[in-house]
């Protein structure tokens, strides 16, 4: 009897795919624990929130941190190249030239959802918690909420998941992780 096994992929496979023309330019893929999956078409309220979330940020922080909007990230230990909607990293002198960020340079993984909400809630959170992400935040758009998400652990059974969950409402205000005097006003993120 044969049973079919899927190929998984390592962060440098990946790019040596993408290096060849394996995917078209305009394909939105990502590697997820060694998996290439396409990635949603974003709707209009999805990319609506994520211009706002991207405008205020962009005055809050300036230059303070490093602003990277559906960019690739590495996370190594999982063979997994997300692209999530916004990141929040570290400033570092080679603007990210040398390598994309690693969980050690970035302070919040952003993720965006609508029609992703369940997978960004439960493989993402999980792939983000074992990197050990320390902040990871859903702009849930079916509850019109902030999902916020912090000290990343392995529970007895295997899984990973975080410590604290919060939830925050559409018209309250939240602090950006690493910088507790900037607040974010979700008022002027969520879309309506």
């Amino acid at each position: 009897m044969n049973s079919a096994t899927a190929k998984r992929f390592s962060i440098a496979e990946y790019h040596r795919l993408g290096e060849l023309g394996f995917f078209a330019p305009d394909e939105r893929v990502e590697l997820i624990r060694g998996e290439i999956i396409k990635m949603a078409a974003k709707g209009r309220f999805h990319s609506v929130c994520n211009s706002l979330l991207l405008r205020e940020l962009v005055i809050l922080l300036g230059r303070l941190a490093h602003l990277r909007v559906q960019e690739p990230i590495i996370l190594s230990t999982t063979d997994s190249e997300p692209e999530p909607d916004v990141v929040i990293a570290r400033n570092r002198s080679d603007n990210y030239l040398s390598s994309h960020p690693e969980p050690a340079d970035i302070l919040l993984v952003i993720e965006v959802s609508d029609s992703t909400l369940k997978y960004d809630q439960r493989t993402k959170l999980s792939l983000y918690a074992e990197a050990g992400i320390t902040n990871y935040w859903i702009f849930n758009l079916v509850g019109s909420q902030l999902e916020m998400h912090s000290e990343p652990y392995q529970e007895r059974q295997g899984d990973f998941n975080y410590r604290v969950k919060r939830v925050v409402l559409q018209n309250e205000t939240v602090v950006i992780p690493g910088f507790p005097e900037l607040s974010l006003d979700l008022s002027l993120v969520f879309p309506g």
